[in-house]
């Protein structure tokens, strides 16, 4: 009976060790709402996403936004008391990363953000972007823009932090490089026309317009543009590097600019390109899931999502147990300290004191070409 006894209680111990061990991740992305055409390819890779990394179970519970910063909020707040997640990754566009960076310093859990996004200092120490930031893609815009004679900008922006940040640093650098924004018009996600401001910015007639949009939402400012008879040149953000603004923007979007991470045009690179490998393997992986031809700016930071657990995860491991916050605050600390790491979208180098990481070589400016994304020389 004694002998029962140890054996079962050995075997309920070994039972609760591996659930203990099980590593949960809280996905929060927008799979529907406007901002689904980013959030449902972040899904999909996710989809690829390892069952065990380092020897642990991973659990990723992948939830919808809706497109929402409240919704994103309530999701985030069920990762941390219902799931006790180790991370979070999410949101899939800026407003909703914004919103869940409080909860996630509240709770001392380290976050992804699968979109570009400023935060207050004070939660900087929970937060990593995966996507690079303003500065890093704004400039190969400007210098593209000084080296065609570009003197003055019209800018067509989101209304919300993604195109607030974007403006504050394109005229920051722009200016540094003699190049003034003259005209600034701006529209909702959810607006299904911005007629009235192009009208505007068309009748300034600037040398070139800054479009700043993401997915499926940028091609109808563009073609608002167009249709009012701009003739100059117009530049997309990083937010726009998707077949969603070719396949709805159509002939108005060609010729046009969209700067965008390396992973878009990973066979394009040269094989000197630190990513090349990487993004090559993301690509080919993803389109072999997905479909040819679907290859995706915002699905490739999921990859690199995979990257940073790999990397990060047995750091961790060695100083706590998933589920614990002591394992919560060895991950953060783990994933700053990474170090030289390539990604799919660059090389990724976070620090102490910068948890955007990515260098200025980052940013890769793609011209729409026969309704394909060619990189410009």
């Amino acid at each position: 009976m004694n002998l029962l006894r140890k054996t079962l209680a050995a075997a309920a111990a070994l039972l609760a060790t591996t659930a203990f061990a099980d590593v949960n991740i809280g996905v929060t992305i927008s799979l529907t709402g406007p901002a689904s055409g980013l959030g449902i390819p972040v899904g999909n890779q996710f989809k690829l996403f390892p069952k065990e990394i380092a020897g642990e179970k991973i659990n990723l519970i992948v939830l919808d936004d809706a497109s929402d910063p409240g919704k994103g909020v309530t999701n985030a707040r069920r990762f941390v008391t219902q799931d006790k997640v180790d991370i979070i990754f999410g949101g899939s566009i800026t407003v909703v990363s914004a919103a869940v960076a409080p909860i996630a310093l509240e709770s001392k859990t380290p976050q992804l953000s699968i979109a570009p996004v400023g935060v207050p200092p004070e939660q900087e120490h929970w937060m990593f972007r995966l996507p690079q930031g303003f500065s890093v893609m704004a400039h190969p815009i400007v210098e593209h823009m000084k080296k065609n004679g570009v003197k003055t900008v019209g800018f067509l922006g989101y209304t919300d932090a993604y195109g607030e940040l974007w403006l504050k640093e394109f005229i920051k650098q722009g200016e540094a490089a003699g190049i003034k924004v003259t005209a600034t018009e701006r529209f909702a996600r959810t607006d299904t026309s911005a007629t009235p401001q192009a009208l505007k910015l068309v009748s300034a007639n600037p040398d070139a317009m800054l479009v700043v949009a993401s997915g499926s939402g940028a091609a109808m400012p563009h073609k608002a543009l167009v249709e009012r008879g701009y003739k100059g040149r117009i530049y997309q953000t990083h937010a726009a590097a998707t077949p969603d603004l070719v396949r709805i923007g159509g002939r108005d979007v060609e010729g046009s600019f969209v700067v965008s991470g390396p992973a878009v045009v990973a066979e394009q690179l040269p094989d000197s390109h630190p990513s090349k490998a990487v993004a090559v393997d993301f690509v080919t992986k993803y389109e072999a899931a997905v479909g040819r031809g679907m290859r995706n700016q915002f699905a490739a930071h999921a990859y690199d999502a995979q990257i940073v657990m790999e990397k990060a995860l047995p750091v961790a491991l060695k100083k706590a147990r998933p589920g614990t916050p002591e394992f919560r605050a060895a991950l953060r600390d783990a994933i700053e300290g990474m170090g030289r790491t390539i990604f799919a979208h660059g090389v990724m180098n976070w620090t102490k004191d910068d948890h955007w990481g990515y260098t200025n070589e980052t940013g890769v400016l793609l011209k729409v070409v026969d309704g394909k994304f060619v990189v410009e020389r």
